[in-house]
């Protein structure tokens, strides 16, 4: 039974062993079984059986490797029936022996020793495939983010590169648009001079007609005045003559009886001051009492004078306006600006706005506008809930409406107003910062809180470290800034300026608001028109007379307007850009002034336009000369 157990199982084994060689071969792997060979020299051993190095990652992708038939015992699929020889002999010895079932234990336990061995190998040699794998992955991962890069780098070059090429092709254009637009601008100021030489030399022919046609006429009604003068001067001439005569006797008449009577009451004065005299020369205590009378009288006069001046320059130190307020709201002492009041709620007046947007007659862009009112309402509310104000900061060309808007913004806010300019502050020298203590503690006297302009603010505030600044200067400046250190509940500091960037750093640094008025746009210059048009024009002419002007002054002509319309109007807008709010305001003082001087007071579309263009021409002019002065 132990026999046929032993050859089963040799031939199991020699089975597995063919099977073994066949897949280690087939597969190209690193291991390979050895049979039941008790030769230990691997040369023995047919050359299908030896060890073979691991194949790489470039030969796993290749065909697998076919045995090798260098033994010619062995079968073309490699078995070599050598080792069943060399086991049956074995089998036959152990048979024999009498150690037969002590052998087959070892053989077994050699085989399962060799079998873990294998096994543990092809864990290995798996590991060292996956290595293989992960270090593939990781090369070609590599090659892949390196590859992206450079990818990534030559396109970042050519957007670069394609950039600078917009950048040139842009620049090259705008060049030759600024070279088009230089050629058309000297086109049309080429067409406008010829036009406007043109235009001039009509316009001296139809003056020198007029003055031609006016002369003559003059000389007409010069000669038509002579010979009228004449006349009635021949006239007066035979009146008076026949009248002398007459008009002499009443003369000489009139004449005796007031010398009669002059005559009678000086001769009776001087009697009376003679006997006066007398009595007082005569009588010592008289005399006197007359000389202290007389000296008493002067004494208390000049005491009187001097006393009452006294008394009215401290009252006015204590309770009247500092003498750097130019205008405010309130009165020059407290009562006058109650009386004000009380009379302007009598007659029922209240300071209403003409252009109807609560700002007088200063015309704002919409945005500022928004914001000023926005500041106004912020104002009234922190004087409602008693917290600091603000102090703010306009600037702007000339004549853009500064000081207006700080009026209306006074007014809307609740506030009384007060302005000052900062040229004022110079020529008081010493006395300059007393006087700058004394107007904020009169400011701080106001109930309703006081909103303190400065107009030409950098005439007075300017940097501290100029050379031209004198030493007076600097300490009012100083004693402004003390005043001005902390958040006051009293006082709101509004500044005007034309230079903002000549204001001292610490007058800049008190500031919490800037608002820039700018030139008047197109739509600004149109309704400052009309409403210069309506105050200088339209309401302009004969108010109703008192009796004193219907005797002795002539009478008024009301202005008629023909011809001027919204077109016209908003034809001279287009026509005046670059015009400040002040500019217009004079431009239209100027038409006014040209309809009185005309014959029969009328206003038509030909007068406007001539007063428009002459002014365009002079503010041109004006802004030749202060770029010449500039430079």
């Amino acid at each position: 039974m132990a026999q046929k157990c032993a050859i089963g199982l040799i031939s199991a084994l020699a089975a597995s062993a063919s099977l073994a060689q066949s897949k280690v071969a087939s597969a190209d792997g690193p291991f390979n079984l050895s049979g039941f060979s008790t030769s230990s020299n691997p040369q023995q051993q047919p050359p299908s059986q030896t060890q073979k190095p691991p194949s790489t990652a470039g030969e796993e992708s290749s065909a697998p490797p076919r045995a090798r038939n260098d033994n010619p015992r062995t079968s073309s699929g490699g078995f070599d029936p050598e080792a069943l020889e060399r086991g049956a002999k074995a089998l036959k010895e152990i048979n024999k022996s009498s150690y037969a079932k002590k052998v087959f234990e070892s053989i077994k336990q050699q085989e399962e020793t060799k079998q873990t061995e294998f096994a543990t190998k092809a864990q290995e040699f798996k590991a060292m495939q996956a290595q293989a794998e992960t270090e593939r992955h990781k090369v070609i991962y590599d090659e892949q983010k390196k590859l992206a890069q450079h990818q990534a780098q030559t396109k970042s070059q050519m957007a670069r590169y394609e950039d600078d090429l917009a950048r040139k092709r842009m620049q090259a254009e705008n060049e030759f648009q600024r070279a088009r637009n230089q050629e058309l601008v000297k086109m049309q100021e080429d067409s406008a001079i010829r036009q406007e030489q043109a235009r001039r030399a009509t316009e001296e022919q139809i003056q020198a007609q007029r003055r031609q046609t006016e002369r003559e006429k003059a000389e007409i009604e010069r000669e038509t005045i002579r010979v009228k003068a004449i006349a009635e001067a021949e006239g007066r001439a035979h009146e008076a003559r026949l009248a002398e005569d007459v008009n002499r006797r009443m003369l000489v008449d009139r004449a005796n009886a007031e010398r009669e009577k002059w005559v009678a009451a000086i001769n009776t004065t001087f009697d009376h001051i003679g006997g006066g005299l007398r009595a007082i020369l005569t009588d010592q205590n008289k005399l006197v009492v007359a000389v202290g009378g007389v000296t008493a009288l002067a004494a208390g006069i000049y005491t009187t004078r001097e006393g009452a001046r006294v008394i009215w320059s401290y009252v006015d130190r204590i309770l009247g306006q500092p003498s750097l307020i130019r205008e405010s709201s309130r009165g020059k002492y407290p009562w006058s600006g109650s009386l004000s009041r009380v009379m302007s709620t009598l007659r029922g007046k209240e300071p209403a706005s003409k252009s109807g947007q609560g700002f007088g007659d200063v015309i704002l862009h919409p945005p500022l506008q928004r914001r000023i009112e926005h500041l106004a309402n912020a104002t009234a509310n922190t004087k409602l809930h008693q917290a600091p104000f603000r102090n703010v900061l306009f600037y702007g060309p000339p004549g853009t409406g500064k000081t207006m808007a700080a009026r209306e913004l006074a007014r809307k806010s609740g506030l009384d107003y007060a302005l000052m300019t900062g040229g004022d502050v110079a020529p008081l020298g010493s006395q300059a910062v007393t006087k700058i203590h004394q107007l904020f503690d009169w400011g701080k006297k106001s109930k309703r809180g006081l909103l303190l302009f400065i107009d030409e603010a950098d005439a007075f505030l300017c940097e501290r470290n100029k050379t031209y600044m004198s030493e007076a200067q600097r300490s009012a400046l100083n004693a402004l800034l003390f005043r001005t250190g902390d958040q006051s509940k009293d006082i709101v500091l509004a500044l005007a300026t034309n230079r903002p960037g000549d204001l001292d750093s610490a007058v800049a640094d008190r500031v919490d608001e800037v608002l820039e008025f700018p030139l008047p746009g197109e739509e600004e210059r149109f309704k400052l028109l009309n409403l210069y048009l309506e105050k200088y024009i339209a309401e302009a002419g004969p108010k109703k007379p008192s009796l004193f002007d219907r005797l002795f002054k002539k009478e008024q002509q009301k202005i008629e307007i023909k011809g001027v319309t919204e077109e016209l109007l908003k034809e001279a807008a287009a026509k005046t850009e670059g015009f400040s709010g002040r500019e217009i305001a004079k431009l239209m003082a100027s038409v006014q002034a040209a309809v009185y001087g005309s014959e029969d007071c009328v206003l038509d579309s030909v007068l406007f336009r001539e007063v428009v263009e002459y002014k365009v021409a002079e503010h041109q002019q004006r802004r030749k000369l202060a770029g010449t002065d500039s430079k």
